[in-house]
């Protein structure tokens, strides 16, 4: 990654989707983030029309129980599989799980972890672990353009599978649904893709020829 940027490119923006577009040989791009926190109440179903035409409404709901949890995630960009777990809170203990389960499912091969700059991800404990597991290597994202890492867009997937349309009593029904949408969408996981597919070429409806 230590080619030369144009002017007017930002090297760190442009380290990322260098990253999604021309990974190096042999190594495996996952992008990592934390949902949350996400406490129990009752999401509101997805929106839709009635059978008779009529803009589903739901009731406004704004009780919030105390027991919230993070959900953390690794997004695999090259087959779209993901890794989640929920835990207590956002902290180093939590990331450091993440990055045991991440070694564990990618046990060949460079791993470039996509993720925020966050102190979590960079602290004391985090990087002695790194110092012991060389083949991790972190590619933070610079501030302002969270659209860099895939797993925004994952996400959304996600709280529809596993959020919406439900009521939570607690932190272990929210951990159940997550285990539960995780497997579904990984069974229809397919990669991840940077940019958008060229436009096809127009096709020529008539084809008119002049003869002199």
């Amino acid at each position: 990654m230590g080619a030369q940027c144009r002017p007017g490119v930002r090297p760190k923006r442009s380290r990322i989707v260098g990253l999604y577009t021309n990974p190096p040989p042999d190594s495996t791009v996952v992008c990592v983030d934390e949902l949350g926190p996400v406490a129990p109440r009752a999401f509101p179903p997805a929106p839709g029309w009635s059978p008779d035409g009529h803009r589903i409404k739901a009731p406004l709901e704004y009780g919030r129980g105390r027991d919230k949890v993070w959900v953390f995630g690794a997004l695999r960009v090259e087959d779209g599989k993901s890794i989640t777990f929920t835990s207590r809170s956002r902290n180093s203990k939590g990331y450091l799980k993440l990055l045991q389960k991440i070694e564990r499912a990618i046990p060949v091969g460079l791993i470039y972890l996509v993720t925020d700059n966050l102190k979590t991800h960079k602290s004391a404990m985090v990087r002695q672990w790194l110092e012991g597991h060389p083949r991790i290597e972190h590619a933070f994202i610079p501030k302002g353009a969270a659209w860099l890492n895939l797993i925004e867009g994952w996400w959304r997937l996600f709280r529809r599978q596993a959020l919406v349309g439900v009521d939570f009593v607690d932190g272990y029904e929210i951990d159940q649904a997550t285990r539960v949408a995780t497997r579904q969408l990984n069974r229809k996981a397919s990669p991840w893709v940077w940019g958008r597919k060229p436009k096809p070429s127009r096709y020529r409806r008539r084809t008119f020829v002049y003869r002199i």
